[in-house]
Formats: structure tokens, sequence, C-alpha cells
């Protein structure tokens, strides 16, 4: 099943199918649409897995068997793209929150996310070739855009497996927390993610024209939130220029 919470502005979508190590199934696929659709108007958006095991461990083997025909592949392809795409496409952040295992498909759900938060003891792979297989939800094209056309190559066409070490070298991985503090540790990023200028920031570096930049910033200069921000600094002596926190 899949759960979504809300904690404040910060909506959290967890997949929780402890028997399937959280893989994705076709009905999954449904629950994740709605769920997206649900946390529309949240400030910020993280997915996760239930437990510490997995995050996602890819599609559902067992449950996708009876996909036989190349129709059907494609078919079963294209519905979790557009879960992918929608995920990426979200108007605000996206932090996938790396709690276990980000194993093929679980690896592109990772990668649609804007920020990749983990576990240190976690790992983190395109293996879809040990099963003659391709990443077919994006992912191929998203890991190229975050580490290059070379290493994703060398990466996806491998299997290889990386730490949660590893992958953040290589820019898989923003950053890394102790397994001990990682609830706490994700959560506050997101919280702080969960803000209004951060959704606007994501949408400018989305690409959007000067024009478009200078005046999202105009937006949140006039707003409430900004001017008792602001107070609230100056209140406390700091420096009151533009950015002035010392």
């Amino acid at each position: 099943m899949v759960d979504l919470e809300f904690d404040q502005g910060l909506a959290v979508l967890r997949i929780d199918r402890p028997h399937a190590r959280n893989a994705i199934a076709l009905d999954t696929m449904d629950q994740l649409d709605k769920a997206i659709d649900e946390a529309e108007g949240a400030r910020a958006l993280a997915i996760t897995g239930a437990g510490d095991r997995a995050f996602v461990s890819g599609g559902d083997l067992k449950e996708l068997s009876s996909i036989r025909t190349e129709d059907e592949a494609a078919a079963m392809a294209w519905r979790m793209r557009s879960i992918c795409d929608r995920l990426a496409g979200f108007p605000a952040p996206v932090i996938a929150a790396l709690n276990g295992h980000a194993l093929g498909g679980g690896a592109e759900v990772a990668v649609a996310a804007d920020i990749r938060l983990a576990a240190h003891d976690i790992k983190i792979g395109f293996n879809q070739v040990a099963l003659e297989i391709m990443p077919a939800w994006g992912g191929a094209e998203r890991l190229a855009a975050l580490v290059g056309q070379s290493r994703a190559l060398l990466l996806a066409g491998t299997g290889t497996v990386l730490d949660a070490g590893e992958a953040e070298r290589v820019g898989l991985v923003d950053r890394v927390f102790p397994r001990s503090s990682f609830d706490a540790d994700w959560r506050e990023i997101a919280r702080q993610l969960a803000s209004r200028p951060a959704g606007e920031i994501k949408r400018v570096l989305g690409g959007v024209s000067a024009d478009e930049a200078v005046k999202a910033f105009a937006r949140l200069w006039v707003s409430d939130a900004h001017w008792t921000a602001a107070d609230r600094v100056m209140k406390r002596g700091n420096d009151s220029r533009l950015g002035g926190v010392r």
C-alpha cells in the first residue's frame, strides 16, 4: 500500500509493501498516482519506504510476471514512467528519503526526486541488466543528467551497485546521514524545503526567463512572510543588509 501523511506543509508519501521489500506492482502505481494527486498544494513532497531494509527494491517481479508481450511491457513502462515524470514535475521540492536499498526501478524512483537523502548503510544501483533489461521509467536519462553520460553508461551498463558514500561522491546522492538519526535528519531538511522560497527556486532552476525570475523574487519580497523574517533578523541585531546574517 501507499500511505500519505501531512506534516504542516510537508507531504510524506510512503511505500509500505514489506512482503515485497516495497517493490512496485501495478496496483502500487495506481496508489502512487492517487497519492500525488492528494499531495497537490504541499510545499514539499517526500517519498520514502517503510522499514529500514528497502526504499524501493524495483518492480515486483512476481506481480509483473504476467506481462509477456511487447505491447504489455511498453504499457507498464509508460505507466510508471508517467508517475516518475509527475514526481519530477511536482511544483514543490521533492525529496527521496532513502531509508533502505534503492535498486533497479527503485533507483529510477529516487532520481525522479529533486534531492536524495540517504541512510549511511543503504545501497543504490541501476542493476536491471542482471535481468537482461534496462531502465525504462526515465531513470537512465535522469542518471545521465546527474552523473554524466559516460558514468551513467558505466553504472547502468554493468549494473554496479554503490554504497551510500560512493553514491554521494559521484553525485547520485546529495547527503548521507547516520542510521540512528536518519529519520530526524531527512525530515529536518524536508521541513526547511517546505517553504515558499524553495518552491520558487525550483521553478527558476527548471528554466524560466530572467524576467520571470525577477518577478518571482519581487513577489517574495513584498510578502508578509519576508517582512516578518526581516523584522526578526533586524531585532536580533544582525546586519540589516540583504542577506545579512553574520
